[in-house]
């Protein structure tokens, strides 16, 4: 396998993930606007409100917000403010490129850990109302910070090697 064929196989891999994480966003979406609607259709034609329905939404909220990030970093659509660095000359443009790509990698890797440190620390914690431990809110954050520091490293050795990602898409 040369490189090129390597490039591309890891390009299409990334792409595939980021793709993955906007799938699942997408369906835990539609999900969640369903068991609201349960929600709604509960307390007003039943008169008997389903109480799991707020502590379920709020763990999925955190996953569509955490996955929907990860997959911006990847296909450069997360929130930037570049509008100072895209006006400055050549050089000191590249550099802001990557430096802010570098601090987006420090940031996924602070994410990861810390939220590590939840995952171990509320395995014994349940959620109130649907029973599972408080760890699968942090979960969340683990894959986040993973999935963005491999998103970010992977658009600084785009940009260090040359590599236009154009041209698969």
């Amino acid at each position: 396998m040369n490189l090129d064929q390597l490039q591309h196989m890891t390009r299409r891999i990334l792409d595939g993930i980021a793709s993955l994480c906007m799938l699942v966003a997408g369906v835990l979406l539609v999900l969640l606007i369903a068991i609201f609607g349960w929600l709604v259709f509960g307390r007003y034609v039943l008169n008997d409100t389903p109480t799991w329905v707020e502590q379920a939404s709020l763990l999925m909220v955190v996953y569509i917000t955490c996955l929907g990030a990860a997959a911006g970093v990847r296909s450069n659509t997360h929130l930037s403010i570049d509008f100072v660095r895209e006006g400055l000359p050549e050089p000191l443009r590249t550099m802001g490129r990557y430096l802010a790509d570098l601090f987006v990698v420090i940031f996924g890797g602070f994410m990861a850990h810390e939220g590590w440190g939840l995952v171990a620390t509320n395995l014994e914690r349940a959620i109130p109302m649907i029973g599972l431990s408080e760890s699968w809110r942090a979960a969340p954050l683990v894959i986040c910070g993973v999935l963005i520091m491999m998103f970010s490293l992977a658009n600084i050795l785009t940009r260090l090697f040359g590599i236009n990602r154009q041209e698969d898409l």
